[in-house]
């Protein structure tokens, strides 16, 4: 296998401008974005934009636009306010399905066991340990 040397991006000006691109992505992740308008935003054409943007950052910018969306998912799966059919367009899918399927992809487990994972987690942190209770009914008798 071969190994891919990637060129550093050491031109300030290029830099800001991919910087704005990401930032665009960062405040609309949750809107249908194309790649013609993400590389508008920094002022290259959209292949310059793909093979720059991979450069300074690792990732495409449609990896990293899914990155932006599972984050958030996630945060709002963490809350009961929404289902999982909502948080799902309230992260920028048009489809239940392939949220489903990137979140699973990305995080390891289905959206509804992320859920239930992280009501568990807050669960166990509410419960008081043994020994507190075993402290305060010697304490207090």
């Amino acid at each position: 296998m071969a190994k891919v040397m990637v060129r550093r991006i050491e031109d300030l000006e290029t830099l800001e401008r991919l910087g704005r691109a990401r930032d665009f992505i960062d405040h609309c992740y949750d809107h249908p974005l194309s790649l013609d308008q993400i590389s508008e935003k920094a002022c290259f054409s959209r292949y310059h934009f793909l093979r720059l943007f991979r450069q300074a950052f690792n990732k495409t910018p449609h990896q990293y636009l899914i990155e932006r969306r599972m984050e958030k998912a996630k945060e709002l799966l963490g809350g009961d306010e929404l289902r999982v059919t909502d948080v799902c367009f309230e992260v920028g899918f048009q489809s239940l399905g392939s949220f489903s399927t990137l979140f699973h992809k990305y995080v390891g487990q289905a959206p509804i066991m992320y859920r239930e994972k992280v009501k568990q987690r807050e669960q166990a942190k509410r419960q008081v340990p043994g020994c507190f209770l075993v402290m305060y009914k010697l304490e207090s008798a």
